[in-house]
């Protein structure tokens, strides 16, 4: 590890599957491990990209595996896709049923009554295998809750979190953890804050999401791993704690809820 490494960081969500890694994936591997990346929990959001991110957990040792469909590919899920998720369930890497859920902000998305259908199909998948979920919602907050409401057995994270105090009060009571990004970080970024004064300590989940939502002082580039250190400083800012304990209780949540030794 860099010398100059303050604290680790697992990543809970990441798309390293991504094509705007397909140059310098093995770098930019090196690049997070060496500034104290100790975990990544990769998500599926296409079959193709479940399987690719099968592939990453299967080739680096700290990389874990959520397989799902996303949202605005639910035309793609069928039975053949569940019984692939069925057929790696015992493999070691795969830890949660992901990315899942509601997208209603994008058009030309599946038809919100086609991306609830597979929502629960997944959640019943979960159930069925004993996995968590990591679900996607944009713009879909009440769907999304009373599809959560319909699967008490399943728990998750509700990751990139958008939602209000209110909405992540109820879906703390349903047992969820809630997923930072960058976000965190903007200036604009009112509601998300007040949202992780609410959230307890213990119910906190760090993410990237990258290639997406770096965080300042990156904002608008490639994101990785390694820059939820900045995430971390904002969150220990607002919980007025220290980054190092947010770092270990962060750590802790992350590999609690993904059953991650």
């Amino acid at each position: 590890m860099n010398k100059d490494v303050r604290f680790n960081i697992f990543d809970s969500h990441a798309h390293y599957d991504d094509e705007s890694f397909n140059e310098d994936l093995d770098d930019v591997i090196k690049t997070i491990m060496d500034n104290g990346v100790i975990r990544v929990l990769n998500c599926g959001s296409s079959l193709e990209g479940a399987k690719k991110s099968l592939e990453l957990s299967q080739t680096y040792e700290i990389f874990y595996t959520a397989l799902g469909i996303h949202p605005e590919n639910a035309n793609e899920w069928n039975e053949e896709v569940a019984d692939w998720i069925r057929a790696n369930k015992d493999n070691s890497k795969v830890k949660a049923i992901g990315e899942i859920g509601l997208d209603y902000y994008w058009e030309q998305n599946p038809p919100k009554e086609v991306q609830k259908q597979v929502f629960r199909a997944q959640m019943k998948l979960a159930k069925e295998l004993n996995l968590p979920v990591v679900i996607h919602d944009r713009d879909a907050h009440k769907d999304t809750l009373d599809i959560i409401k319909e699967f008490p057995e399943v728990k998750g994270v509700l990751h990139c979190f958008s939602g209000s105090v209110e909405f992540a009060k109820e879906c703390l009571r349903e047992g969820y953890y809630i997923g930072f990004t960058g976000v965190v970080t903007f200036k604009n970024a009112k509601k998300i804050l007040e949202v992780a004064k609410e959230v307890p300590l213990n119910r906190i989940l760090v993410e990237t999401d990258c290639p997406y939502m770096a965080p300042v002082p990156y904002r608008g580039k490639r994101n990785q791993s390694d820059y939820i250190e900045h995430i971390i400083d904002k969150i220990a800012e607002i919980k007025g704690s220290t980054a190092e304990e947010i770092s270990n209780i962060t750590i802790e949540n992350t590999k609690s809820l993904f059953n991650v030794k």
